[in-house]
């Protein structure tokens, strides 16, 4: 008879399996679908994922189906090194996130109008040329921009929006319309700003190389990042109880082979 534990252990790696067949599978869909560059980014991620979520549960599943003491401890392996990668994940994300890092690290931060608020890490895997290019392609296939075509200059309050959308409001720009901006005949100082001389009203083009561009996405990150730790801190939870679980499988295999051994012939 199958013991609770193994029983919990079999139900929580059958959804383990669904989940990484699911993800394996919107990430095969990814590669065969011409989508947009938002969704080619997530594919090979997803795939990772999807197998190794496989190959866990799958060991979980032989391990608690078949009273296997060695899968069983390959499996409980894999589990201590989930929990010791999101521990560690978890707490890079807290560091890398902090609003103080930034201005402790690099002296350059001011409010919130200077790269310099953010970590010397986040400003160097998103504002390089190669990730900033895929950002950016991002942004224009999910037309970012469209979302302020018929909204007025004061009432733009999406900060990607209003930072990579528009000219920065100190560069004194006049608007005609909905996405055309012109530099007033009286250029004031502001006007020699880079953000400013990096405007263009090409929908292509527009603020997407400003810094102020550069530091809405980076503000969103931090937010979203923010998220995920807490979320990593949830999975820490659940993944610890599982393992614990998977500690007391364990120990029934190992002593349901221990009678079994003790009475060969019952």
């Amino acid at each position: 008879m199958v013991r609770a534990s193994n029983g919990m252990i079999i139900a929580l790696n059958v959804a383990t399996m669904a989940v990484a067949l699911s993800a394996m599978g919107f990430s095969l869909w990814f590669h065969v679908r011409d989508g947009s560059q938002c969704q080619r980014i997530l594919k090979t991620p997803l795939l990772v994922v999807g197998v190794a979520l496989l190959v866990v549960a799958a060991a979980g599943l032989v391990g608690a189906i078949t009273g296997s003491s060695p899968v069983m401890w390959a499996y409980l392996f894999m589990l201590l090194g989930l929990i010791v990668s999101l521990v560690v994940f978890t707490i890079f994300t807290v560091m890398v996130t902090n609003r103080g890092v930034g201005r402790a690290v690099s002296g350059q931060g001011v409010g919130d109008h200077r790269l310099g608020n953010y970590s010397k890490w986040l400003q160097r895997y998103v504002v390089n040329a190669r990730n900033w290019d895929e950002i950016k392609s991002c942004m224009i296939d999910a037309g970012v921009c469209k979302l302020a075509a018929n909204v007025k200059t004061g009432d733009i309050y999406n900060p990607i929006v209003s930072g990579c959308c528009k000219p920065p409001g100190y560069c004194g720009m006049e608007r005609r319309n909905a996405s055309y901006w012109v530099m007033p005949k009286k250029r004031g100082a502001a006007a020699s700003e880079p953000d400013c001389k990096a405007w263009s009203n090409k929908a292509e083009e527009m603020c997407y190389g400003c810094d102020a561009c550069k530091k809405a996405v980076l503000r969103n990150i931090r937010r979203e990042w923010k998220m995920v730790a807490l979320i990593n801190m949830g999975i820490i939870v659940v993944v610890t109880v599982v393992y614990s679980i998977g500690c007391c499988a364990l120990r029934n295999n190992r002593f349901h082979y221990h009678i079994k051994s003790s009475h060969p012939h019952a």
